[in-house]
């Protein structure tokens, strides 16, 4: 967690620079205890760093969306994500049908338990 959380206008303009570019977006969620990789949650192919992922998926909220046209929609899917699953992080990614691979995401909803974000002047390196 490296920027403090995005505002529903900034969420609602990343939406609509994704379908700008014709990718597709999607929401996935993960519980708190499921949302970073770990020694406990992910699975390894031998000794190395947690952060390296094998099969570290979030749980897909719905389809793709595959009929959105602007970004105020990939918000309202995550305002209503939310509302189902408040205690969970949320992610709005976005997929190229061309090239078949997730090209971005970003971070929709926090938990209000979360406590990994702190401001800069917080920090102690």
């Amino acid at each position: 967690p490296f920027l403090p959380p995005l505002t529903n206008e900034q969420i609602s303009k990343q939406g609509d620079y994704i379908l700008a570019n014709s990718w597709t977006p999607c929401l996935e969620f993960a519980a708190s205890d499921q949302a970073y990789a770990g020694n406990e949650n992910c699975i390894k192919r031998g000794p190395g760093a947690s952060t390296y992922q094998n099969n570290k998926y979030w749980t897909m909220g719905k389809l793709p969306m595959f009929g959105c046209t602007n970004g105020s929609q990939g918000l309202s899917e995550i305002q209503a994500c939310t509302n189902a699953f408040p205690d969970a992080y949320i992610k709005l990614v976005c997929f190229d049908a061309n090239k078949q691979v997730q090209i971005s995401g970003f971070l929709g909803h926090k938990p209000p338990s979360a406590t990994d974000y702190k401001l800069p002047a917080d920090k102690q390196v």
